[in-house]
C-alpha cells in the first residue's frame, strides 16, 4: 500500500474510491498511509473524518476534524464534518456554532456544503433548521433536484404534506431518474389513500431502485389490487428477486459485531485509539442489548396500563409496550429476531426509506418514536 510518490490529493482520490464502493476499511488504510506521508494535510484528515461517520466511530470522526481545522482553520469540509459529529454527541449549540462558522465564510449557498449541513440536521431531528437550510439553497439553486428532494421530505417531517408533495414533484420534473424521491413520493401518495397515483410513481421505479422492501411489498399489494394481477404472477418475478436481496442481506447486529471487533482490532498498534475503540466498542453493544427487565419509571396508572396501537395498514395490537412490539416482531418477516434486533432492524429500514431516526432503547420509545413520524397510532 506504500507510495512515497503519491500526493495528499492523490491519497484522497484513491481512498474516495474505496469510500464510494463501501471499503470503509480500505479506503481508512489508504489515508491513514497517506497521513503518515502528509502529516499536515487537513484533506486527509478530513477523509478520515468521514469514514469514521460511515463507520459510526464518532469519537474517532470529531478528533480528526479537529486535528484537520488545528492546521487549517478555514476548511469549511472539516467545519461540517464537525458540525456533524457534535449533532451525534446531542451539543446542538457546538453543532449550530460551527455551522455559523461556514456561513460566515459566505458558504450558506454553496450546493454541496449546504447539502451535507441540511442533511446532517434532518438526521437529528433538527426539522426546522434543516427547513431553513433547504430553503435558502432552493432559492439559490432552483434547478437542483436533490435540493428540492431534500426539502421535500423536511416539509413531511414538519407536518406539512402538501408543500411536501409539490416538492417532490418538482424535484422529479427536474430530474425524473430521482428513485429516492419518487418512492417518497408514492408513500406519502398512498398515505392519503391515492392508490392509483402511488402505484403510478412505484411502476416508475425499476425493482433493483427498491432499497427496503416496504416499497416492494407495497408495488406487489397495488397491482393487484388496482390493475387486478395475482400475486404469482410471472411478471412479479424481478420484485420477488429483489425481495429475496433485500431480506437476505445480513442482520444488523452481524454487521455491528463485525464493524466493532474490526475497529478494534485495527487500532492495535495506537493505546489512545484502543481506548477509544475499546469505548465505542461497549457504547455499541449496549445499543445491541435488549431492553433492561427493570420497569420504565412511569406514572402507576400508565405503568400497568394496557396500550394500543394502529400501524399505518390498519394491523392492531395491544398490550403493553414490551407485548407490543414483540406482537410486530412476530408478524413480521424475522420474527426469529431478538426484540432489539428487531427494532434495530425496523429502525434501520425507515433510516434507508425517509432518512428519519428511530430510538432502540425500549419498547416504549421504539413505539412513541414510529408513531411521531406518522408509521402507526397510539390509540390508547
Amino acid at each position: 500500500m506504500a507510495n512515497p510518490f503519491l500526493t495528499s490529493e492523490e491519497f484522497d482520490e484513491r481512498a474516495h474510491r474505496f469510500y464510494e464502493s463501501g471499503e470503509y476499511e480500505v479506503a481508512l488504510e489508504v489515508l491513514r498511509e497517506g497521513v503518515r506521508q502528509h502529516p499536515d494535510s487537513a484533506l486527509l484528515h478530513v477523509g478520515i473524518g468521514y469514514v469514521r461517520i460511515a463507520r459510526e466511530e464518532y469519537a474517532w470522526a470529531r478528533r480528526s476534524f479537529e486535528t484537520a481545522l488545528a492546521i487549517d482553520e478555514e476548511y469549511e469540509d472539516a467545519w461540517v464534518g464537525l458540525g456533524e459529529t457534535l449533532l451525534k454527541f446531542g451539543d446542538v449549540e457546538g453543532a449550530l456554532k460551527a455551522i455559523a462558522r461556514i456561513d460566515a465564510m459566505g458558504l450558506t449557498d454553496d450546493l454541496e456544503i449546504g447539502l451535507a449541513v441540511g442533511r446532517a440536521l434532518y438526521r437529528e431531528g433538527l426539522f426546522t433548521h434543516a427547513r431553513h437550510r433547504f430553503t435558502s439553497l432552493v432559492a439559490a439553486h432552483p434547478e437542483s433536484a436533490e435540493v428540492a428532494a431534500a426539502r421535500g421530505y423536511t416539509l413531511h417531517a414538519l407536518g406539512d404534506d402538501i408543500g411536501a408533495r409539490r416538492e417532490l414533484r418538482r424535484s422529479l420534473r427536474l430530474d425524473p431518474a430521482l428513485h429516492e424521491a419518487r418512492i417518497y413520493l408514492a408513500h406519502l401518495l398512498y398515505d392519503r389513500s391515492d392508490a392509483e397515483g402511488a402505484l403510478r410513481e412505484l411502476e416508475r421505479v425499476p425493482p433493483q431502485e427498491h432499497w427496503d422492501t416496504l416499497s416492494v411489498w407495497r408495488y406487489i399489494d397495488l397491482k393487484c389490487s388496482q390493475d387486478g394481477w395475482a400475486e404469482t404472477d410471472e411478471a412479479f418475478a424481478p420484485w420477488r428477486a429483489r425481495l429475496e436481496e433485500l431480506e437476505g442481506e445480513p442482520d444488523e447486529i452481524e454487521h455491528l459485531l463485525a464493524e466493532v471487533e474490526a475497529a478494534f482490532e485495527a487500532s492495535a498498534d495506537d493505546p489512545a485509539e484502543r481506548a477509544l475503540a475499546r469505548l465505542e466498542q461497549v457504547e455499541a453493544l449496549v445499543r445491541a442489548l435488549p431492553p433492561a427487565a427493570t420497569p420504565l419509571a412511569l406514572p402507576a396508572a400508565v405503568e400497568s396500563g394496557t396500550h394500543r396501537v394502529r400501524t399505518s395498514e390498519g394491523t392492531v395490537f395491544s398490550g403493553s409496550w414490551e407485548e407490543i412490539l414483540t406482537a410486530m416482531r412476530d408478524a413480521s418477516a424475522h420474527p426469529s429476531d431478538s426484540p432489539a434486533a428487531f427494532m434495530i432492524r425496523s429502525a434501520e429500514s425507515v433510516r434507508r426509506l425517509t432518512g428519519q431516526r428511530l430510538p432502540c432503547d425500549d419498547a416504549e420509545s421504539f413505539l412513541r418514536g414510529s408513531a411521531r413520524i406518522g408509521l402507526l397510532e397510539i390509540e390508547l
